[in-house]
């Protein structure tokens, strides 16, 4: 895994550790990773174009910020950010927040 200090501008650390490289997503995903938020750490709010980003929920829970609007989120919850939207993650549990995160191109 990777550390990423403030991505994209939010608190803390995210780590990140990709689980299929570039060459196999062929262009058509931007990414396919796993994505650990450790207690009081986010990965701030930012917009996609011309891609949409789900995340998929593994563990521990967090709030999700959908284009301003604040909801909690479990284990099992899926997320989807469509193109021309924004969103981010936030985990202010002492459980680390776990989720899938893939970005579809196009």
């Amino acid at each position: 895994m990777v550390r990423i200090e403030n991505l994209k501008g939010g608190k803390g650390h995210v780590l990140l550790e990709k689980l299929i490289g570039e060459d196999v997503l062929a262009g058509k995903c931007g990414m396919f990773a796993n994505v650990v938020l450790e207690q009081n750490c986010s990965l701030g709010y930012h917009e996609h174009q011309g891609e949409s980003e789900t995340y998929y929920i593994l563990s521990g829970k967090g709030i999700y910020n959908d284009n301003g609007k604040e909801i909690p989120v479990n284990a099992g919850d899926v997320l989807v950010c469509t193109s021309g939207n924004g969103h981010g993650m936030k985990n202010s549990q002492k459980e680390n927040l776990r989720f899938i995160a893939l970005i579809i191109k196009g």
